[in-house]
């Protein structure tokens, strides 16, 4: 399961809102490289994918690749606005370590 704070939804359906696709689809995945091993990726995407999963988050959808969905169960992505702009931030409980800019975690080693 997926959390989105309240910020996160507003943000999300204003940028969805701008998009010039026709109703585009919110991406979130992750990716290998960054800081600390695996980055974050949100983005607009035309189409579902095979092996996507569709999650639905207080009237927003969430479209999961079925490889990043082991790294976000328990996620909570939340949006906030400071002096230097504003930005969505993660707060994922599987990550055992996260960089700086707070868009790269790294996860234990398997056993």
């Amino acid at each position: 399961m997926i959390h989105l704070s309240q910020a996160a939804v507003t943000e999300v359906n204003r940028i969805q809102a701008q998009s010039s696709k026709a109703q585009p689809l919110f991406r979130l995945s992750v990716q290998a490289g960054g800081c600390a091993d695996l980055h974050y990726v949100l983005e607009l995407d035309k189409q579902q994918q095979s092996g996507d999963q569709i999650i639905h988050c207080d009237g927003v959808q969430i479209v999961i690749d079925s490889q990043s969905l082991q790294y976000l169960k328990g996620l909570t992505l939340d949006y906030t606005e400071d002096l230097m702009g504003g930005g969505f931030r993660f707060h994922n409980p599987n990550a055992v370590q996260n960089c700086g800019c707070g868009n790269s975690f790294s996860i234990a080693p398997s056993s």
